[in-house]
């Protein structure tokens, strides 16, 4: 295992290499930030002045290395906008969105897991087809619709749940606080990947309650607990492992919106805005975690194949 994980570490190394140069050559074909300044309150040579500060007056290739050595020193550069260290920034927001992807995906499995293995036992059914149609709806309504349903039904009409923050301002917050502030956009983001989890986990119990070994399970007279919670589902996690894998990525693209609608001081919120005002050294320090969490998620990915799996061997 220890091999394995360090030859995927390995391997990992180039392939985040070619990422930073596919950022950044796509960031620099977008313009440069120095745009935003031009007006008629700041002169040519002002802008001018700035370009060469920040090394904007090189070639493409050059900034890049300059950029690349910097960041194999451990500095991420600068905002261009609020000056403030790039490492700093990220440490910053970088809890808030661990916080709601953690509680998002734990919520979303918590609601898949279960309906997912009714559906799959009661196959044709009307509770079924109700969890099937459900699923369908939950992954088809887009994120921001959903955002702006539940503010307009628990802020608005209501009044029973904030819809921005964190915390409630002036206070010192606490978990009951954060706890308020998170229920709608938790419910938003584990609606969607519940919605899809529940087919996949509905199909995967589905294959392998058609097995002989089930069946065989069965005529003992084990009891329908133990067939369905013991057998069937530990052989069907190896699919439900690939959906998950795949989904800790999409949903760490995918809070980029929740976390603008929500006003939740995350890395979404603060990527919008660097986004916004063509800030590159944050913009380029946040396409960097976004390919480590990837490249780290099919590592995990992998892992969990071999513990939920013994027959699977790394090598």
């Amino acid at each position: 295992m220890s091999k394995y994980i360090i030859k995927r570490i390995l391997i990992a190394i180039p392939v985040l290499l070619g990422i930073t140069i596919i950022d950044y050559a796509i960031m620099c074909l977008a313009g440069s930030p120095l745009e935003i300044l031009q007006g008629p309150r700041i002169s040519e040579a002002a802008v001018e002045a700035k370009r060469i500060a920040l090394g904007l007056d090189k070639p493409i290739y050059v900034q890049y290395f300059v950029w690349l050595g910097e960041l194999l020193r451990g500095n991420m550069g600068y905002s261009l906008k609020t000056f403030q260290s790039v490492s700093s920034m990220i440490g910053t927001h970088l809890g808030p969105t661990l916080l709601l992807m953690g509680v998002s995906l734990v919520v979303s499995l918590i609601m898949a897991v279960p309906a997912g293995i009714y559906s799959a036992i009661h196959q044709y059914s009307k509770g079924d087809y109700t969890v099937v149609t459900l699923s369908f709806l939950g992954s088809s309504v887009p994120g921001f619709f959903l955002s702006l349903l539940l503010i307009f039904l628990f802020t608005v009409k209501l009044g029973w749940l904030p819809s921005s923050g964190m915390t409630t301002l002036g206070t010192d917050g606490g978990f009951a606080d954060v706890a308020r502030h998170m229920v709608m956009p938790v419910l938003v983001l584990a609606t969607s990947m519940a919605g899809t989890n529940i087919r996949y986990i509905r199909s995967a119990v589905l294959e392998i309650l058609q097995q002989d070994y089930l069946r065989t399970a069965r005529a003992k007279g084990i009891g329908r607990f133990m067939v369905i919670n013991k057998h069937a589902l530990r052989n069907a996690l190896v699919p439900i492992v690939t959906v998950i894998g795949m989904e800790i990525p999409m949903l760490f693209g995918g809070q980029v919106i929740i976390e603008q609608v929500f006003s939740w001081p995350g890395l979404g919120l603060m990527t919008m805005s660097a986004i916004s005002n063509r800030d590159y050294p944050v913009i380029m320090a946040v396409c960097l975690l976004s390919a480590i969490v990837v490249l780290a998620a099919n590592l995990l990915t992998d892992i969990l194949y071999a513990l939920v799996d013994p027959t699977i061997q790394l090598q």
